[in-house]
């Protein structure tokens, strides 16, 4: 996966891009053609570079969430208002990201956008003479660049249900684990299938287990907090990728109730089982329009959780170990969430 980037630029010079922070190949591509890249080691240095010279982009990638980001790029919107910015962030800065591209002063928005890393810079170097000349041409490039868009979005997202794909959920846990090691934060795995869901596919049809697939997703995402990330693994399984950010940061519990606030430094598991039992509990309550005046029956889950560091070190051991659990569960009555190797947090059945 990795993010593109498309500055429109003159087409007899190159683009001027500036990067802001600590990077390297891993984090931003170089390499390509018709860009001169600057680099800068802070936004004050980067303020100074930029009343000297006219970049088109200035890329910030942050070390870590900074509070007093905003004012910094205050400064920086100020000396050079004509410049595309934009954060370069990891997978789990992004609730952070999407909050601080809201962010504006004076009516003047402090970010254009962000992107995942890794992400890549795109020189498209049609001038607006030729552009307004050609419109078929245009159009053509319009349209290139919403199918790469629509590409992106699909390589990280699941087309049915909105949720984050395989791929990105496997990608985001291998992340944070590596981010946790640094900062000493855990880290919860759930694994969880919809109980009996081909009963539903083969009395109903597909399109009901779709529709079921769909509710799910969403009620999930609704019950976790904005940092933690639902996705759908595979038929009716999904994972979710519970963690929590350093001492003193907090965010909504969801949208739908802004009164409501979570410390995210809150214990792990305790606090993740508490929002499976929420979520499990909402799921048994939900109703079923799509089965129609005659369809019967409780929709449920069966899940397991695994911790880091404490149940695996890695990937593949955490999902191991949540599938035993989740299995453990289906073997013990089905309508449960288990967290592995202790009895005293196994949830029981509604």
């Amino acid at each position: 996966m990795q993010s593109r980037i498309i500055i429109d630029v003159d087409k007899d010079r190159d683009a001027q891009i500036l990067l802001i922070g600590q990077g390297d190949d891993t984090i931003v591509d170089t390499s390509s053609t018709g860009i001169k890249f600057r680099t800068s080691k802070n936004i004050p240095q980067a303020i100074v570079d930029a009343t000297t010279n006219q970049f088109d982009a200035i890329a910030i990638i942050p070390s870590d969430i900074d509070k007093n980001l905003i004012t910094a790029l205050k400064g920086l919107r100020q000396i050079t208002p004509k410049s595309k910015i934009f954060l370069l962030v990891q997978m789990w800065q992004e609730p952070w990201a999407i909050e601080m591209i809201t962010q504006s002063a004076n009516g003047t928005k402090l970010l254009d956008n962000y992107y995942i890393c890794p992400a890549a810079f795109i020189v498209n170097k049609d001038s607006p003479q030729q552009l307004k000349a050609n419109p078929p041409d245009d159009e053509i490039a319009r349209e290139q660049a919403m199918k790469i868009e629509i590409l992106e979005k699909l390589a990280m997202e699941d087309e049915l249900t909105g949720a984050k794909n395989r791929r990105f959920v496997r990608e985001f846990l291998r992340q944070i684990i590596e981010h946790a090691k640094q900062q000493s934060l855990q880290v919860t795995l759930l694994t969880f299938d919809i109980d009996n869901f081909k009963q539903y596919n083969d009395l109903y049809g597909h399109p009901v287990g779709d529709n079921i697939l769909k509710q799910a997703a969403v009620l999930m995402q609704k019950c976790c907090r904005k940092q933690d990330v639902v996705g759908r693994i595979g038929g009716d399984e999904f994972a979710v990728v519970f963690w929590n950010l350093p001492a003193g940061r907090s965010v909504a519990f969801d949208a739908l109730s802004k009164k409501e606030r979570r410390r995210l430094e809150s214990g792990h598991p305790t606090q993740v089982i508490n929002i499976c039992e929420r979520f499990r509990n909402e799921l048994n309550k939900t109703d079923l329009p799509a089965l129609g005046a005659g369809g019967k029956g409780i929709l449920s889950i069966s899940g397991g959780l695994a911790a880091y560091p404490r149940d695996g070190s890695n990937v593949q051991e955490l999902f191991e170990r949540a599938d035993n659990a989740m299995l453990e569960a289906k073997r013990s009555g089905k309508n449960r969430v288990y967290l592995i190797g202790n009895e005293s947090h196994k949830p029981q059945q509604a």
